[in-house]
């Protein structure tokens, strides 16, 4: 099957597949982001782990053990926010194919370049929930402590 390729409808074609393009830019932000912050907690949970081999005080275990727990549902929130960034970006990917061929190749794509992008953009949005829901524990796991040298000086 031979492709009629005129360049009028291959220019047409690559800008009509530009546009989601820049939802690409804002996903690998995003992954990068994440990426350093579920960096940062496994990181944590390593110190927090080394500290644990090396006390006996009791309370300060079941501490490390509150805070493992939650650095690990951070951790899945993380993942899960990865992971939807990923299907968002596969998604895109998929749409701009589809606009390409459809603008080139004289296939009929349209709907399946509106429903992948906007599962996309749906895969989007949840991963921005992810990335809210995670900023907000860890934000509450927070705790104002002035250390013990600072009080008495």
């Amino acid at each position: 099957m031979a492709l009629p390729l005129d360049s009028a409808s291959i220019t047409h074609g690559i800008q009509l597949a530009v546009a989601p393009v820049f939802l690409l830019t804002a996903v690998a932000g995003m992954i990068g982001a994440v990426a350093g912050r579920l960096g940062r907690i496994i990181d944590r949970g390593r110190q927090l782990e080394d500290r644990a081999l090396t006390t006996q005080d009791a309370e300060y275990l079941r501490h490390i053990s509150v805070e493992l727990a939650q650095l690990k549902k951070r951790g899945r929130l993380a993942n899960g926010c990865i992971a939807l960034l990923t299907t968002c970006a596969f998604l895109i990917g998929v749409t701009i194919i589809l606009l390409f061929l459809g603008e080139t190749a004289e296939v009929r794509t349209s709907t399946l370049a509106v429903g992948s992008f906007l599962l996309g953009v749906v895969s989007f949005l949840l991963a921005l929930l992810c990335f809210l829901t995670e900023t907000v524990l860890a934000t509450r796991t927070l705790r104002f402590r002035v250390p013990e040298r600072e009080r008495q000086g």
